[in-house]
């Protein structure tokens, strides 16, 4: 929560300030260039001298169009991309209007996501993990009893997605499934 109020607070700055710019100096349009951390969203702010037509286009390393937009009868947005789906590497986003061209370059690196979840399939101490990875890495489960003791530690490979049953044998009816990848992420599945 705070670095979404760090994150909001300095987007108003910025706009403020692009806002004030280009009402105190003629000629002076703004464009910037802002990524969301722990996403695949950029946001492009951009604040022009006078209402019209605006080309918005996004090339990838080798100059070819990824994306292009064109706007028209506006001064100013914000405009969310998303670039999930993208490959890594530098992309070029820019922005044309009646003055003339503004362009970024960003270097984008998609994120890495883990989904983990456990089920409890019936009372009989059968459990179901799903695993679901974009990127090929050690998924470690570890289950404890009643008691807290580890009655299970297993690191595995996992390349895509995977399903897996276990099955406890002297289930009482209380355990813990502890899921964590090379990443750090760590899920507690209490049951």
């Amino acid at each position: 929560m705070k670095t979404k109020s760090i994150f909001f607070a300095a987007l108003l700055v910025t706009v403020a300030a692009m806002s004030a710019t280009a009402k105190n100096e003629p000629g002076n349009a703004g464009m910037a260039v802002v990524a969301t951390k722990g996403s695949e969203v950029v946001k492009v702010i951009y604040r022009g001298e006078v209402s019209g037509k605006v080309k918005i286009t996004i090339f990838n390393a080798s100059t070819e169009i990824v994306f292009s937009e064109t706007r028209n009868s506006v001064e100013g947005f914000i405009l969310p991309l998303n670039f999930s789906g993208l490959e890594s590497g530098e992309y070029t986003i820019e922005v044309t209007d009646a003055s003339g061209t503004k362009s970024e370059k960003i270097n984008y690196q998609p994120t890495i996501t883990s989904n983990f979840h456990v089920s409890k399939l019936n009372n009989d101490g059968r459990f179901l993990l799903s695993v679901a990875k974009n990127a090929e890495e050690d998924i470690t489960v570890k289950i404890y009893d009643a008691h807290n003791n580890l009655v299970h530690n297993a690191t595995k490979k996992v390349s895509g997605d995977l399903a897996e049953l276990y099955s406890i044998k002297e289930y009482n009816g209380a355990c813990t499934f502890e899921v964590s990848d090379n990443a750090g992420t760590t899920r507690v599945f209490n049951f």
